[in-house]
This record gives C-alpha cells, structure tokens and sequence, in this order.
C-alpha cells in the first residue's frame, strides 16, 4: 500500500483520488489549499463546486493540515493551476523529505519565466535544498469521465525509467491505463500547448467555419506545437503520442473542454472577462499559457502563428474574423 497526497482539490485532483480510491490498495489523501473548503468537502463527500455528482469513497481522506499531509505520503501527486503552483510549492517544500516522489499533472507554463510546471516544481524543491524525482502526469484525460470510470490512457515521464514503472504500477488500474516515457519534456510541452489550439478550435467553432476549418486548425496546430516542443528539448514522436496528438484532439473537439469552451465564446462575440467569470473558478490554463508559450517561442526563434493570433484575441480584443483571416492569407508554404 502507498501513501498518496493529491496536492489540490479541483476537478482534475478530485478525479485522481477517486480513480486511485477505486483501484484500491493505497491510502489516498485529497488536500485542499483552504481549510473551509477541506471542511466543505469532508462534510459533503463530495466536490459539489468542481466536480458535482461523484460522492467519495469511505476510504479517501480530505486534509487541509499541510505538515502531516505531506510529510506522510510516499508519493505527490500536484495538481495545483500554474497560477498559484509556484507559491504552493514554497508553501509545502519544507514538509517534503527525499524518500518521494513528486507527479507533477498541471498543465500550463509560467508567465514570465516561460518555465514548464516541473520546472517550476523543481526550482521550489531546489530552494528548499531538496532532491526528489519530478515527472508529469499528462494525455487525454476529461476528469468527469475519469471519475466516471470511463476508460482512460495518459502518459507518466520521468527521467529516471525506474520511477515511471513505479507510479504506472501505483495508478494503473482497469480504467486508467498508463504509459512510460522518458521524454519529460515532449509529455509536458504537448499537456500544455494544446489548451492554446483548443482555444483556437472553439474560436473556429464559434464562428461557424465549419469542419474544414476545424480539421485544418488542428492539423497545423499539431505541427505548431511540435516545433516548440522540438526547441525546447522535446522529441517529436512524443508530440504523436498521448501527450500530443492524444490531448490535442481530445481538447480541441470535445464539449467538456474548458478551453475549447473560451474559444468558443470568444468567437461568438463574448468578451475575455465575461467569460472567465462564467468559469465559477474553474480554470482554463491555455489564457495563460498562450503568453508564455508565444514568450518562449520568441526566445528560442520558432514561428507559431496561430498562438500569436490566439494572444491577438486574448490580449489585445482582436476580432476573431480578422486573426482567422490573417492565418490563412500568411504566405504560401511547404507543408511541415
């Protein structure tokens, strides 16, 4: 039996412990960053603001005590928004010892830093004085339909292999199927550059352009990523794998995309804002990570069109009509 801390309490962290809760076999504690919302959840057992439906088990815990939460658990799994990641992790470095293992499943990179969430992760943990193995969590993966037991296959990655067998063995059951990878950054990359093609999808879909449309957003916005993710480190046969292609398509087409969702919005005239509050603290990581992602595509010279329209929209209220026709009247090219 494991120990494990699931380090945030939102859809996507409620979801984790109740898979990790159905496969049995572990001692799973849900901590939440507030202590009325821990309370919330304790009484109710159930997350009725992020994830409403799904009662808990009798076995999962709810914690918001962050010394003994930690400290007891052999393995960390973080799913903290990438807003508030790097505060969190300053706030719970000095109860994390050098006997676990931290899974990082944020999706998104920091704003002007441009750093990836282990990395993120790890200059906390290096701070702190600490040596720990950090991997990611990421792939296609709705948390309501995890809950529901639906069948599911994402990517774990570390470096060290070893590591990545143990937390597949740890999580894999028989609705959650899990792959090895060596390549952390490709997996991470593609977890986070999705959301910002998903937003771009739902502007598509918003407008009304179609399926052609559609289907050609995603395709370049598979070759968009890959570049980036390629610049960074990344290998390009991750980008074709669940991490990849795997989330692309899933955020980009399907209706419980919060992203996607935006999108959207925004292409049927909603403004940023509006829509946001809309979300009732639910967390759409692709607004940010589009600064950052097009941040670090300028730093390592990679041309990401559709991102830089995407900021246009986000940032600057551009008209969604204007950026889509911008794309497709950029000069003609080989295909890539």
């Amino acid at each position: 039996m494991s120990r494990i801390a699931i380090l945030g309490s939102g859809a996507w962290g409620t979801a984790m412990a109740l898979s990790l809760c159905a496969r049995g076999g572990h001692d799973v504690t849900l901590w939440s960053h507030r202590a009325d919302h821990a309370a919330a959840l304790e009484w109710e057992r159930e997350n009725r603001r992020y994830l409403p439906g799904f009662r808990f088990p009798d076995d999962l815990r709810v914690a918001a005590d962050d010394a003994h939460t930690v400290a007891n658990a052999e393995i960390l799994l973080c799913v903290v928004p990438s807003e508030f990641l790097r505060a969190t992790m300053a706030r719970l470095a000095p109860f994390m010892h050098e006997d676990q293992v931290l899974v990082s499943a944020t999706k998104g990179m920091e704003d002007h830093s441009f750093l990836r969430m282990s990395e993120v992760v790890q200059s906390c943990l290096d701070e702190a004085r600490l040596v720990l193995p950090v991997g990611v969590l990421s792939g296609p993966s709705f948390a309501q339909e995890v809950a529901a037991g639906m069948p599911t296959a994402v990517a774990i990655a570390f470096a060290d292999t070893g590591v990545a067998g143990k937390i597949q063995r740890e999580f894999s059951s028989s609705t959650l199927r899990l792959y090895t990878n060596e390549d952390l950054v490709g997996v991470e990359m593609g977890g986070a550059l999705k959301n910002v093609i998903a937003i771009a999808a739902g502007v598509v879909a918003g407008l009304g352009l179609g399926s052609n449309s559609a289907a050609a957003l995603i395709t370049r916005g598979i070759a968009e990523i890959t570049r980036l993710a390629e610049a960074a480190g990344g290998r390009r046969e991750t980008m074709r794998g669940l991490s990849g292609v795997g989330d692309l398509v899933l955020t980009c087409t399907g209706s419980l995309s919060r992203n996607r969702t935006v999108g959207y919005e925004l292409g049927r005239g909603r403004k940023l804002n509006d829509i946001l509050a809309g979300l009732d603290g639910k967390v759409a990581e692709g607004v940010r990570t589009t600064r950052a992602a097009l941040g670090l595509a300028r730093e390592l010279g990679v041309e990401m069109p559709i991102t830089e329209q995407m900021e246009s929209i986000l940032d600057h209220g551009k008209n969604p009509h204007e950026a889509l026709r911008e794309l497709m009247l950029r000069p003609g090219r080989d295909e890539d």
